[in-house]
C-alpha cells in the first residue's frame, strides 16, 4: 500500500505536467498569431507602397498581325472558310546584359511591427544584336519597342530614363503584347523604313530586320523585403551592394562573388544563358506569368522563371525565435518537477501538488513574457529581464515551500543554468540538436547519480 501511495503521487504530477500543457499550448498559439500579425503587416505595406520586386528585361518586341482561312462550322452544320485574324509577337532577348545599383534599405512601421523597405537606383545595360524578321504571307508587322517587367510598378520612383543607342526614348505604361505575361513599361523603338508598304508579286512583305543596339535604362525602384533580377541575356553581369548588413540570397543562383560586413553587402553573379533556363523560359509564351505581386517574399517558382534573389531579412526573428523556446516549456515543467520530486524523496520534504501546479505556471509565465518584451526591445534582452523575473519570483516562494533560503537558492540556481542553457539552444541553431542530446544526457546521469542508492521502498513508507 506505502508503494501504491508513492505511485500515485509520481501520477498526480504527471497529471499536474499533462494539465501545464494547455496554457504552454496556448501561449505557442498566441505566439503564432502575433507573427500572423506581422505577415499582415506586411502585406499592408506592400498594398500600399509596393511589394517585392523583380525586373525582367529590356527585350526587343515586334507585334505582329495576320489574316488567316480556317474551316469552320456554319450554323446550319455546313463546313465554310472564313477569315480569322491571329496577334502575336517575336521577342529578342539581349545579348548582354550588365544590371547594377545600390539598394538603401529603411522601415515602415505598422503598429508594433516593422517591415523592411527599400529603394533600388538600378543602372541596367542591354546589348542586342542585329534581329531578323521573316517575312509571311498574309502577316503585318507593328512598330517595335523594347519592353520592361517589372512585378509592381507602382514603386516606380520618379521618372526612370531610357536610351537607345544615346536617344532618349518615351516610357509608356504596360508592356504591350506581353500584357498578359508580365507588368511593366515599354517605349516605342524608331526604325527607319519600318512602315513602308512594299509588297512582292506574291502578296508577302520582304523581310526587315532591327539594327543591333545599345539600351541603357536608369531608375529608381521601390519594394518590400525582396528584390528579384532576370537573368534573360546571354551573358549577364549583376552587381548589388546596400548598406544592410543581414542580406538573404536565394533564387535559381548565389553570388559568384560576395562581401558581407557590418557596413553592408556587395555581391556580384555572372551568369550565362548556358547555365540558366530564364531565356528560354521567357522566351516560351506557354511559360505563363513572368511577374508576379503579392505581400510576400517574392517566390521565382510561383512565376515559373528563374531568378537571382535578394532578401532584406531581420538577423532576428523574434517570433520564431519565441516559438522555437516555447517547445521547450514542456522539458522546463519536467525538469523542475524532476527536482521537486528528489527533494520530497531526499529531504524527506512534502510539496503539495498545487505548489507544483504554480511553480509550473510561474514556468510557463516565462514564455509569454518572453514574446511580449521582444516586441519591444532586443531579444536577448528581453530574454534576461523575463528570466530573471521569473527565477526570482520562483527563489521567493520556494523559500516559503522548501522551508530553507539555502535550498531556494539552489533550486534558482538551476533554474538560471536550464534558462543560459536554453538560450545557448536558440543562438545556436546549428549545433542545437547536439547541445540539447548533451544537455539531457547530463541531467538523466545526475538524476541516476543522486537516486542510485535510494531505498524506494523505506522512502514510499516515510512519504506515505
Amino acid at each position: 500500500m506505502k508503494s501504491l501511495s508513492l505511485l500515485l503521487r509520481f501520477l498526480t504530477v504527471g497529471a499536474l505536467v499533462l494539465l501545464l500543457l494547455v496554457p504552454l499550448s496556448m501561449i505557442r498559439g498566441l505566439i503564432q498569431d502575433r507573427a500572423q500579425y506581422r505577415g499582415q503587416a506586411v502585406e499592408r505595406v506592400a498594398q500600399s507602397m509596393a511589394g517585392p520586386q523583380q525586373l525582367v528585361g529590356p527585350l526587343r518586341v515586334v507585334p505582329w498581325k495576320e489574316q488567316r482561312r480556317v474551316n469552320a462550322a456554319s450554323q446550319d452544320g455546313r463546313i465554310e472558310v472564313r477569315a480569322e485574324t491571329v496577334e502575336g509577337y517575336l521577342l529578342q532577348t539581349p545579348q548582354a546584359l550588365d544590371v547594377g545599383g545600390a539598394i538603401t534599405p529603411d522601415v515602415r512601421r505598422i503598429g508594433l511591427y516593422d517591415v523592411r523597405v527599400f529603394q533600388w537606383q538600378a543602372t541596367v545595360d542591354a546589348k542586342f544584336e542585329a534581329m531578323s524578321v521573316p517575312a509571311v504571307a498574309g502577316r503585318e508587322y507593328g512598330e517595335p519597342y523594347l519592353v520592361t517587367g517589372l512585378a509592381d510598378v507602382r514603386g516606380l520612383v520618379g521618372t526612370p530614363v531610357l536610351k537607345a543607342d544615346g536617344k532618349a526614348l518615351e516610357l509608356l505604361p504596360g508592356t504591350g503584347a506581353m500584357a498578359a505575361r508580365m507588368d511593366g513599361l515599354h517605349a516605342r523603338v524608331p526604325v527607319a523604313g519600318w512602315n513602308a508598304t512594299e509588297t512582292r508579286a506574291d502578296g508577302t512583305i520582304p523581310a526587315r530586320s532591327l539594327p543591333a543596339s545599345q539600351v541603357r535604362l536608369e531608375m529608381a525602384i521601390a519594394g518590400t523585403q525582396s528584390l528579384g533580377i532576370v537573368p534573360v541575356g546571354d551573358s549577364n553581369q549583376i552587381q548589388l551592394q546596400s548598406s544592410w548588413p543581414h542580406p538573404q540570397f536565394s533564387g535559381r543562383f548565389l553570388p559568384n562573388q560576395r562581401s558581407i560586413d557590418a557596413s553592408g553587402f556587395n555581391a556580384s553573379w555572372n551568369i550565362s544563358s548556358l547555365a540558366s533556363a530564364a531565356q528560354s523560359q521567357v522566351l516560351d509564351a506557354t511559360s505563363g506569368r513572368l511577374t508576379t505581386r503579392s505581400g510576400g517574399a517574392y517566390d521565382d517558382e510561383s512565376a515559373g522563371v528563374d531568378s537571382v534573389m535578394v532578401g532584406l531579412v531581420e538577423p532576428v526573428d523574434v517570433y520564431t525565435q519565441a516559438d522555437r523556446a516555447s517547445k521547450y516549456g514542456l522539458l522546463f515543467v519536467l525538469l523542475t518537477f524532476v527536482g521537486f520530486a528528489l527533494f520530497e524523496l531526499v529531504k524527506r520534504l512534502r510539496i503539495h501538488p498545487l505548489q507544483y501546479l504554480l511553480v509550473g505556471l510561474a514556468l510557463a509565465i516565462f514564455f509569454l513574457l518572453l514574446l511580449s518584451l521582444s516586441e519591444h526591445m532586443e531579444f536577448w534582452k528581453a530574454y534576461l529581464i523575463a528570466a530573471a523575473a521569473c527565477i526570482g519570483l520562483q527563489f521567493v516562494y520556494l523559500s516559503g515551500v522548501l522551508r530553507s533560503w539555502w535550498h531556494a537558492g539552489l533550486f534558482a540556481t538551476m533554474l538560471t543554468a536550464l534558462y543560459g542553457a536554453l538560450y545557448s539552444l536558440l543562438v545556436s541553431e546549428d549545433n542545437a540538436l547536439l547541445m540539447g542530446s548533451l544537455l539531457l544526457f547530463g541531467i538523466l546521469a545526475a538524476v541516476m547519480g543522486i537516486t542510485r542508492k535510494i531505498d524506494w521502498y523505506e522512502r514510499a513508507s516515510t512519504l506515505g
